[in-house]
């Protein structure tokens, strides 16, 4: 029972954390300290490494994009030790051309004994060649 309660504090804490993870910082109180993270660009281990993802993230949100969303559609435990979440990331370059990306994925998230992250996995609906290649392509005018 307690464990079950844990598990839906962890939900509730990526409900919070993840859509505004380009604004501001996530709780970093539900990782373990040698948290294993990999996406199709990086790959590393180790909490402090996390949050510098995460710093690298808003930074070139604020650098590179007018408006950029991270819109989360669901996050739910699909296993005892796992929470999926999935998501999209959407926005509008800093370029002339106001350039759009777009893509879509879900990050799988492993749970220690101890009802803490210890390893996320994101998974993107496309490769990282064909997000850059959004980068030159006209967007709209809204």
């Amino acid at each position: 029972m307690e464990n079950k309660l844990q598990v839906e504090q962890v939900i509730e804490t990526l409900k919070q954390d993840l859509p505004t993870l380009f604004k501001k910082d996530i709780s970093y109180d539900i990782y373990t300290q040698d948290i294993y993270f990999q996406d199709p660009v990086n790959k590393f281990k180790w909490k402090f490494n996390y949050r510098i993802i995460f710093w690298t993230l808003r930074f070139h949100a604020r650098l590179f994009f007018t408006q950029i969303y991270f819109d989360v559609h669901e996050v739910y435990q699909s296993a005892e030790d796992i929470i999926l979440a999935k998501w999209t990331v959407r926005g509008v370059l800093r370029v002339p051309w106001k350039a759009r990306i777009l893509f879509n994925g879900y990050s799988t998230y492993k749970l220690s004994p101890d009802t803490l992250i210890y390893e996320h996995i994101d998974t993107w609906d496309r490769k990282p060649s064909e997000i850059l290649g959004q980068f030159w392509q006209k967007g709209g005018d809204n």
